[in-house]
């Protein structure tokens, strides 16, 4: 469902509204709200993959559940991802930050 109206946005602006009541003192993040995703709040962190894992551990979301990649042409950077309930909508955790020397996605996967 495409939201048409700042209303259609009601639950994820709530929800932004709750993390910062419960949460005050945790890392701030890029925050991204969609109308073509309308239940969905994402929370980017960029070099700081600390702050990633402060907010997954605030949330309860299970470490299993962080998926891990690299982009860029030479692998350079990797990335965090992870998702979890929160009110009425899905939070979503991102992260970048410089790999590790000679680390890809198939060195971790094995």
């Amino acid at each position: 469902m495409k939201a048409s109206t700042v209303d259609d946005l009601r639950a994820p602006l709530k929800t932004l509204r709750f993390l910062v009541d419960e949460f005050p003192d945790l890392p701030a993040a890029d925050v991204h709200v969609s109308t073509l995703f309308p239940d969905r709040v994402e929370l980017a962190f960029h070099d700081d993959l600390g702050a990633f894992e402060q907010w997954r551990a605030a949330l309860a979301i299970r470490p299993d559940a962080v998926r891990f990649g690299t982009q860029g042409v030479d692998d350079s950077t990797m990335n965090l991802r992870a998702e979890g309930p929160y009110g009425a909508c899905t939070l979503s955790l991102v992260a970048y930050g410089p790999a590790p020397a000679g680390l890809c996605e198939t060195e971790v996967a094995a």
